[in-house]
C-alpha cells in the first residue's frame, strides 16, 4: 500500500503562483511515475502533468503548458507542482497519483494510488 498526501493548496489572485507538493510512502518512490489531475467544480477529472520516474521527462496538458512545472526530489520522495500565472479556470481540487508499473502518462486509468487532493482557488 502506497500512501499519498498532497499539500501547499490555497487561495490565490489571478496572476499569482502556488506550488503543490506530493509525498508518497515506501523506499521505492523513485520507480513510480507521479501524475496530477485535477477536478474543477461541475466537472469531470482531467490530466494536469506527468513526470517519469527520473525526473526527466515531464508531459502537461495543453491548458497548463507554459505555466505549469512538474518536477521531482526522489531522495524526499516528493513531486512538486509549480504553477505559475495562475488563472480561475485552474480553479479545482487537484490530485496526485502514483503509477506503479507502465508509462502511459495521461491516462487516469494506469495510476494505482490515489491522494485525497487539495483546493487550489484563483480569484478574478
Amino acid at each position: 500500500q502506497v500512501q499519498v498526501v498532497e499539500s501547499g493548496g490555497g487561495m490565490v489572485q489571478a496572476g499569482g503562483s502556488l506550488r503543490l507538493s506530493c509525498a508518497a510512502s515506501g523506499r521505492t518512490f523513485s520507480t513510480f511515475v507521479v501524475g496530477w489531475f485535477r477536478q474543477p467544480p461541475g466537472k469531470e477529472r482531467e490530466f494536469v502533468a506527468a513526470i517519469s520516474t527520473g525526473g526527466g521527462s515531464q508531459f502537461y496538458a495543453d491548458s497548463v503548458k507554459g505555466r505549469f512545472t512538474i518536477s521531482r526530489d526522489n531522495a524526499k520522495s516528493t513531486v512538486y507542482l509549480q504553477m505559475n500565472i495562475l488563472e480561475p479556470e485552474d480553479t479545482a481540487v487537484y490530485y496526485c497519483a502514483i503509477q506503479t508499473t507502465g508509462w502511459n502518462y495521461r491516462s487516469m486509468e494506469r495510476y494505482d494510488y490515489w491522494g485525497q487532493g487539495t483546493q487550489v482557488t484563483v480569484s478574478s
